[in-house]
């Protein structure tokens, strides 16, 4: 089986976000990475293609001028299907392959199937879920044939049966499985701020931070006394702290921003034209952050 290591320093970039691309200039931004999803341009499974006709011309586009990263809202390595059977294996491995993204990443919920987004379903942080899920990762990362990179969830309630907190159960999958972190700072923010006893101070001493390939950085809102990763606000004070915190220790491959235009409740915010001032403030800054600690030798540099 082969071993694989985390790709050398790509840039900053953007979420390639549906919801907002009538009125967000994605490709005019001055990124070099545009993350997309890869469930919003995968073909339903009942049918013989494996991108939609509509997306096509789009990604070949875009490749032209972006590294383009696969990032997936359900990870199947955390569901319950043979491995054969789902959207990961059947659709996922070639659009990764289609996109020449340098890795995968997914999110670490309880997902199957070909359109499921089970959000909000925290993986059970215990002992026999290292063993399982990361035997389905390992296995899932070879089929690939490139890093596969697990994102932190935001939740609103622990699994029951938890043995650990968050942190250990991600620190345990990858060493099992020989996969990789993609590390969502504003989802470890949300979580301390609605879970009781999360421990924000030491996240990051509890991690592998060599394992950590990419980091999405967003903004939210509160609503009905809970604080949402709604992606629909500038990137929060203490989520460039942790940012700021974390390039001192490591070196990501990637910094990906995400925003959405209606997030997942009919009462919120939705964003227009008047927020792209923010989000291209929100880009300067986490490049300009990424220019002061990177550690690469001639590396990316921003506005040079």
């Amino acid at each position: 089986m082969a071993d694989f290591v985390k790709p050398a320093p790509v840039g900053v970039g953007i979420q390639y976000n549906p919801e907002i691309l009538d009125w967000f200039p994605f490709e005019d931004i001055k990124v070099d990475i545009l993350e997309v999803l890869l469930d919003n341009i995968m073909a339903p499974m009942d049918g013989p293609q494996i991108i939609k006709p509509s997306a096509q011309a789009m990604i070949e586009r875009l490749g032209e001028k972006f590294t383009l990263l696969g990032h997936s809202n359900y990870g199947c390595d955390f569901g319950f299907s043979p491995l054969e059977e789902t959207a990961a294996v059947q659709r996922h491995i070639p659009l990764a392959r289609m996109l020449n993204s340098p890795w995968v990443a997914n999110h670490c919920f309880y997902g199957d199937q070909s359109w499921l987004d089970i959000w909000s379903s925290p993986i059970q942080f215990s002992h026999a879920e290292i063993a399982r899920c990361g035997d389905r990762a390992r296995e899932l990362q070879q089929l690939y044939g490139m890093p596969l990179a697990h994102e932190n969830a935001a939740y609103y309630l622990a699994c029951p049966g938890a043995e650990m907190r968050e942190a250990e159960f991600l620190a345990g999958l990858v060493q099992r499985s020989g996969t990789f972190l993609h590390l969502d700072l504003h989802n470890i923010y949300t979580n301390h701020l609605n879970l009781k006893n999360f421990d924000l101070k030491d996240y990051l001493d509890t991690l592998p931070l060599d394992r950590v390939i990419a980091v999405h950085l967003a903004g939210g809102s509160w609503h009905g006394g809970l604080y949402h990763d709604w992606h629909d606000a500038c990137v929060p004070e203490p989520v460039w702290e942790l940012y700021e915190e974390l390039l001192s220790r490591s070196q990501p491959s990637a910094v990906i921003l995400e925003y959405q235009g209606q997030a997942h409740h009919a009462e919120t915010r939705v964003m227009d034209s008047s927020d792209e001032s923010m989000i291209v403030k929100d880009v300067e800054r986490a490049q300009a952050i990424w220019n002061h600690y990177n550690k690469t030798p001639g590396g990316r540099q921003y506005g040079s």
